[in-house]
């Protein structure tokens, strides 16, 4: 054999020695155990080197684990507290983490059987923040350290199951850091300010949105020992004022049972509404709106006056209820209406309309449902009266026909029993288009009057608006007319100023 080939034959020995011994290293498993004494843990010092790589590998996945909620202080010279702990090295795979029992430094035990390395505040890269405190004996309980309930009883396992595991994470990250300061990524002091950032806040007197600029800093409020509640004053009654005066053009039937004529006329509107609030008493329904309108219309035809009346309406509408089941309560009402004016026929001195003629004064015992959307734009109301008392005013009957107001002849009043049923939708149909209806229908079974009111708001900002408001009217009591017969109609399309506000 020529000494080319001995040297040939010698180095393919050495690769494939190195190459078994190799093979060998890596297919070894390294085990580490304890030999725990009672009441005492035994210390580990790991010297080889590929063992004590396989290990730091090992305690650092143990470490990132969100399964892990309690401290393990692990030094840095690779020494730990364990009973048991296996590092199963394969090749070409990531080593599988195998962990029986852990003990810790407070003598309680956690059982696993793999710790999963899912995304937690675990990975997150340590950033220093401020010195702190831990204890391993805690309790975790929020009646324990004093948390206010407000008077309120609720069942807060998940508040103190939320503060341990926060507790936990928090306690063992900065363990982390005292014993691996390398491993701190950030200083908090060091950090660059975060970015400005903003919110979209609106400001309702000006009808405007604003930029405001939001605090970034989670640090920059300091801890505030006693919490301050603010006291709620709560209030029993709501307050809504809601008032127009208008400029509009009206047509009005020649048999409207307060009279008036077609004209251009200014017409101004109160409303105010109190309600008890539902929110304090959720088992009452008391509401109370006094309403006034009056029209003053140019007459330049008449002979007697510059102007006329063609709208006069005092109206006051009560509503009692005690809920009976959901949205139904067992209620009581009452409707009063009349004019305060006196109002004459065109170029006469003739009275056609003045207090108390008409006037008219219902009563009724029933049922109350109301109900509202879901988002808040549109609301329905109906009262049923079974029971109803209906009475009917003429005061001048000697200057006034009574007939014409459902009164006979030579009398002041009528009153008939019967049953009313009265129905109220509103409707926002867009933030500037919305839409009211009102019906109403008594009836003695003798005779049946009811009024049909619709009225649309077109706004066009704040303070001005168009309004479209339209009257029907159907009284069989009264004297039948040849072109209308028993219905009466009112339309009035206005322009002007229009301010509503609530005191709540």
């Amino acid at each position: 054999m020529s000494l080319k080939a001995v040297r040939l034959f010698s180095i393919f020995v050495a690769v494939v020695g190195y190459a078994l011994l190799s093979f060998a290293q890596g297919e070894a498993s390294v085990e580490m155990v304890s030999a725990s004494t009672a009441g005492a843990d035994s210390i580990i010092v790991v010297e080889n080197e590929e063992v004590d790589s396989a290990y730091r590998h090992v305690m650092d996945s143990l470490l990132r684990s969100d399964s892990l909620q309690r401290d393990s202080i692990v030094r840095r010279d690779s020494m730990m507290r364990a009973d048991s702990l296996r590092a199963v090295m394969r090749k070409r795979r990531k080593p599988e983490i195998k962990i029986i029992t852990v003990t810790l430094g407070d003598s309680s035990t956690i059982n696993f059987d793999s710790i999963p390395l899912k995304p937690s505040l675990m990975f997150m890269p340590l950033v220093f923040e401020r010195q702190e405190v831990y204890c391993d004996s805690i309790t975790y309980s929020a009646d324990s350290i004093g948390i206010d309930k407000m008077g309120f009883e609720y069942d807060s396992r998940f508040l103190d199951e939320a503060m341990r595991k926060t507790y936990d994470e928090r306690r063992l990250r900065y363990h982390i850091m005292l014993n691996h300061p390398d491993m701190v990524a950030y200083n908090l002091d060091d950090l660059p300010k975060p970015p400005k950032q903003y919110e979209i806040a609106a400001d309702p007197s000006t009808r405007t949105l604003k930029l405001e600029e939001t605090d970034t800093d989670p640090l920059a409020a300091e801890i505030v020992e006693e919490l301050e509640v603010p006291v709620i004053k709560v209030r029993n009654w709501l307050h809504t004022i809601d008032g127009s005066l208008q400029f509009s053009q009206a047509y009005i039937s020649d048999n409207w049972y307060q009279g008036g004529n077609n004209n251009l006329n200014i017409l101004g509107n109160f409303t105010w509404t109190v309600a008890l609030n539902q929110q304090v008493h959720p088992n009452l329904l008391f509401e109370n709106t006094v309403q006034y309108k009056i029209g003053l219309s140019s007459a330049p035809q008449d002979t007697v006056r510059n102007y006329s009346i063609s709208e006069d309406l005092f109206q006051v509408n009560t509503k009692f209820g005690y809920k009976a089941i959901r949205n139904w309560y067992y209620s009581a009402t009452m409707q009063f209406k009349t004019q305060l004016f006196n109002n004459y026929v065109s170029n006469t001195n003739d009275l056609s309309a003045s207090f108390l003629t008409p006037g008219e004064l219902n009563l009724g015992l029933g049922m109350t449902y109301g109900t509202k959307s879901k988002n808040g734009y549109a609301t329905f109301d109906l009262s049923v009266a079974p029971l109803s008392y209906n009475l009917k005013i003429c005061r001048e009957n000697d200057r006034v026909d009574p007939t014409a107001m459902g009164v006979d002849a030579g009398k002041h009043v009528k009153g008939d029993f019967g049953s009313n049923v009265e129905a109220k939708l509103t409707w926002a149909i867009t933030p500037a288009i919305s839409w009211s209806s009102r019906v109403y229908a008594f009836t003695n079974y003798d005779y049946v009057q009811g009024d049909w009111e619709n009225t649309f708001n077109f706004s066009i900002n704040k303070y001005l608006s168009t309004q479209f408001y339209l009257h029907l009217r159907f009284d069989d009591s009264a004297e039948r007319n040849s072109d209308w017969g028993y219905w009466q109609m009112k339309e009035i399309l206005s322009f002007g100023l229009k301010y509503r506000f609530a005191m709540n």
